[in-house]
């Protein structure tokens, strides 16, 4: 009996030995994986209660902007850049009170919504902000603001709208050699099947059609019989003007209305 007492004895010094050592930094290792799970699941909580009061002032946004109450959707638009501009909804409802504001032919108060939602915005939506920015800086005649703003590197998928708006543009100052050469850019880019596409075609045709079939025809005739003479080219009249559908905004980045 007296020999397991004996090693019990051994084993408890070896174990006070032990902890004397080390116990201070198992105390601090549990302490430090206690205060991340509660540091991980208050954050969690604080997420998710910003999300939800987002939410309601974005619905908030949306009802104003139904209404087509300008003042209701900016009041709720600033709540909610003011508290909760890391949510994905403040730069939405910036671009949905920046629409609303244009239409309403308020551009100052438009170009600060799209200003605020460049600054906040996450890669795509900034580019539809961008495109808007471009749009109002056109409307006003800032012709080289709104070129240098699509300047900004963008996604393949904005290549298309980017390239027409820059073709309006820059037929506007009339630099109608640049603006054909976006346009035939824009209808490269654009899909086949979209019927913005067929309106940005007229306006292609409008400036001459595309250049490579027109150099290409110059070149056939050119090694033709020289004792042929080259029929005078058509004069181009311009398509008459058609109504342009909406552009095609990517619908993974286009704002809900």
């Amino acid at each position: 009996m007296a020999v397991y007492d004996l090693q019990e004895q051994e084993q408890l010094d070896d174990l006070k030995a032990w902890w004397s050592r080390w116990g201070n930094y198992v105390t601090a290792a549990v302490l430090a994986v206690c205060i991340a799970i509660v540091a991980v699941q208050g954050w969690r909580w604080w997420k998710h209660r910003q999300s939800d009061q987002a939410s309601t002032l974005y619905a908030a946004v949306m009802s104003g902007a139904r209404a087509n109450d300008l003042a209701k959707a900016r009041d709720a638009a600033m709540q909610l850049q003011e508290r909760y501009s890391g949510t994905v909804h403040a730069p939405s409802a910036a671009l949905i009170v920046a629409r609303l504001a244009y239409d309403k032919g308020d551009k100052v108060a438009a170009r600060a919504q799209l200003t605020w939602a460049l600054e906040h915005a996450d890669d795509d939506m900034k580019q539809v902000a961008r495109y808007r920015l471009a749009e109002l800086q056109f409307d006003e005649k800032q012709y080289d603001d709104a070129l240098r703003t699509l300047d900004a590197k963008h996604d393949p998928s904005f290549e298309g709208l980017y390239a027409d708006l820059r073709g309006d543009i820059l037929a506007a100052a009339g630099r109608n050699a640049e603006a054909r050469a976006a346009y035939e850019l824009a209808v490269a880019k654009l899909d086949p099947k979209s019927p913005y596409r067929a309106y940005v075609q007229v306006k292609l045709d409008a400036a001459g059609g595309p250049a490579e079939p027109i150099a290409a025809a110059t070149g056939a005739s050119a090694s033709g019989a020289s004792t042929a003479t080259a029929p005078a080219p058509a004069t181009s009249t311009p398509a008459a003007p058609v109504s342009a559908p909406p552009a095609p905004v990517p619908a993974s980045t286009a704002p809900a209305k």
